[in-house]
């Protein structure tokens, strides 16, 4: 097999694993104290449901393997948010149909984010907020490139943690942007092998950054 050379180029933001799964336990608990506390305050928390979508923008970056060009998808689906609008803060998840990437690098899967969220009034009719939680993708497309054996494979079940802003408008539109700091591997990479005729295997992550439209009935 012909050379490979990869060269990897890390754009977005670096967090040592450590810190990520602080993070990760951070925002977990405080979730569970903001449901906690929903709880014993069921006069003033409103539940609501709506529709979410928006654009995925992907890229696929694997240690020792291929790097992708940042590439477009989509996502869809039903959500719920839980606030108490006295104090501003609420949970929010959603259950979506989820797409990344494109061509032979397309995932498609389900998606669901669950995230606690922080407004800040600016009036009767604009808020602005922002969101912070964990992402669970369920990945049911793997890629395979290479042959039957595949050089590149999915894992099935894909956390992020998610960190996003947004604003509300008139009281039933949201528009966010969210970026997800993957918090495990996402793909596998091997059969590969380089100039000395090692074979090459290595991991990678799915980086991405989302823009959402949220109606809320």
């Amino acid at each position: 097999m012909s050379a490979l050379v990869f060269i990897l180029t890390e754009k977005y933001i670096y967090l040592p694993s450590k810190l990520k799964k602080l993070i990760m336990k951070k925002i977990v608990a405080i979730l569970v104290m903001a449901v906690s506390f929903m709880m014993v305050m069921p006069a003033q928390a409103q539940i609501k449901f709506g529709v979410k979508g928006g654009l995925n923008l992907s890229e696929l970056d694997i240690k020792n393997g291929p790097t992708s060009d940042n590439t477009t998808g989509f996502y869809i689906g039903p959500m719920a948010e839980v606030g108490i609008p006295i104090v501003g803060l609420g949970v929010d998840g959603a259950l979506m149909y989820s797409q990344r990437g494109e061509d032979d690098w397309k995932q498609q899967g389900i998606e669901i984010p669950v995230n606690l969220k922080y407004t800040f009034g600016l009036g009767s009719l604009l808020g602005i907020y922002i969101a912070a939680g964990p992402d669970f993708f369920f990945n049911f497309k793997d890629i395979k490139i290479g042959g039957d054996e595949g050089l590149v494979k999915t894992k099935k079940t894909q956390v992020g943690l998610n960190l996003g802003v947004g604003v509300k408008l008139i009281k039933h539109l949201q528009v966010g942007v969210n970026y997800q700091i993957p918090m495990g591997d996402s793909f596998s990479w091997k059969n590969a092998v380089d100039t000395a005729g090692e074979e090459i295997k290595g991991n990678g992550k799915t980086k991405t950054w989302q823009v959402s439209v949220a109606y809320i009935f």
